[in-house]
């Protein structure tokens, strides 16, 4: 593992901040630690590590919150703490836009593991290849304004606003119209790795994506399912700089 690898701990548990601050500087990792959001978010404010290392149960905001606050300006790698082994929480977390989950008390070889192995499927994201985009894209009965990453129902008067994972999502469709895009490619873009097997983030932001556009149930009309291939946005897109 190269010793250029940065990880950020947050974990309200002195102790615990202590033995991965030690375990993964031996490993050759650079690392930072946070005992809550607000420390979490001041050494953000300095520069995003490689991989966050992020408690659930924390006094202030949670480690959900703050899951939530990182994905909205970042897709850098997290992966999940927590002391309740729930099936629940898990999903939380993978909706939120966590990388993985895992239990404790957990061994430090088990940890090293999932973030080697998390850190090998992260390459570039393809939505920092996509040239300067437009200023407002429109589709169906909607307007992208990609400044703000704010969608407006140009029918119903009404905007909203998009995560940072979602934006990505609809540009990739949007960039891509009636193209269809597998779920490696979907989650290069949109989360900078390849799609695991048994990952359920990608089916969980479609949902959402789908849901937002009114795009659910038997009228999915814009975002089409090719069963066995992947996913095609079916809609005439227009631009305007």
């Amino acid at each position: 593992m190269s010793i250029s690898k940065t990880v950020l701990v947050v974990d309200d548990d002195q102790d615990i901040r202590e033995l991965l601050d030690e375990y993964l500087t031996k490993a050759g990792f650079t690392v930072s630690t946070a005992a809550e959001g607000e420390e979490m978010k001041r050494r953000l404010a300095m520069g995003y590590p490689d991989l966050i290392l992020l408690d659930v149960m924390m006094p202030g905001d949670d480690g959900f919150t703050l899951c939530q606050y990182i994905r909205k300006t970042s897709d850098v790698p997290i992966i999940m703490l927590t002391a309740v082994s729930d099936e629940m929480d898990q999903i939380i977390g993978l909706e939120l836009g966590a990388d993985d989950y895992i239990a404790k008390p957990f061994s430090p070889r088990q940890l090293m593991a999932r973030i080697k192995a998390l850190l090998r499927r992260v390459k570039p994201t393809e939505a920092q290849q996509i040239p300067a985009a437009p200023k407002s894209i429109y589709f169906a009965n909607w307007r992208l304004d990609t400044a703000s990453q704010r969608l407006y129902d140009v029918d119903k008067g009404k905007d909203y606003e998009l995560t940072g994972s979602d934006f990505a999502l609809l540009m990739l469709f949007l960039t891509r119209p009636n193209e269809v895009l597998d779920r490696d490619t979907i989650s290069f873009a949109t989360r900078g790795r390849e799609a695991t097997p048994s990952a359920r983030s990608i089916d969980v932001q479609l949902s959402r994506l789908r849901q937002r556009l009114g795009d659910k149930g038997t009228q999915q009309r814009l975002i089409k399912t090719i069963r066995g291939n992947g996913y095609a946005f079916n809609a005439e897109v227009t631009y305007e700089q």
